[in-house]
């Protein structure tokens, strides 16, 4: 599918047609929810947040004007959702710890099948050791593979500036993957 097609899906969508709109979630959601994943403190804020997202997407279809991309768009949406749950939750703790990891890091279930796990388990908290700016820029430029322009935008900053924050979040990235794997 191309972003003629986003194009066309949303505005089907704008004048109520569901299976069109239920064709760009599918399209779109997996990648939103990586973002989501990458910026939440935890898997069920992700979850929130785009659930809210494809909400406001569904009923601000008819406001698409096309711009960078449809896919710009939503994740745009996406994170403003995400902001507008954590500033609702602001007297949560900080430093919330999902129990599922917390088992991990006790050993429970630790065996050479779950290998795989254990590699994408240091890719993660590497990543999750990063600050939300760093992870953001990461997750849209590098895991997403939107443009420089598109990200900048996204994050409403200069493409110097996205780089430049681009470029620390690798280096920032590469020094806690050190630090997990081996500390």
């Amino acid at each position: 599918m191309t972003e003629a097609d986003d194009q066309r899906l949303l505005l089907a969508a704008s004048q109520g047609d569901r299976a069109a709109f239920d064709g760009f979630v599918r399209r779109h959601e997996d990648a939103v929810f990586r973002l989501l994943q990458a910026s939440a403190s935890c898997d069920a804020d992700a979850e929130d947040a785009l659930q809210e997202a494809f909400v406001a997407a569904w009923k601000n279809a008819g406001s698409y004007r096309g711009g960078p991309s449809a896919r710009a768009w939503v994740m745009t949406i996406a994170r403003n959702a995400l902001r507008r749950a954590h500033r609702r939750r602001a007297g949560e703790p900080a430093d919330f710890e999902p129990i599922g990891e917390m088992g991990l890091q006790a050993g429970w279930g630790r065996d050479e099948a779950l290998e795989g796990l254990a590699r994408r388990e240091v890719l993660e908290r590497a990543l999750g050791a990063l600050d939300g700016e760093m992870r953001e820029v990461l997750t849209l430029r590098d895991l997403e593979g939107f443009s420089g322009d598109e990200v900048a935008e996204m994050l409403g900053i200069s493409v110097a500036a996205m780089k430049s924050r681009l470029h620390r979040a690798r280096l920032r990235f590469v020094s806690a993957l050190r630090e997990v794997a081996h500390g």
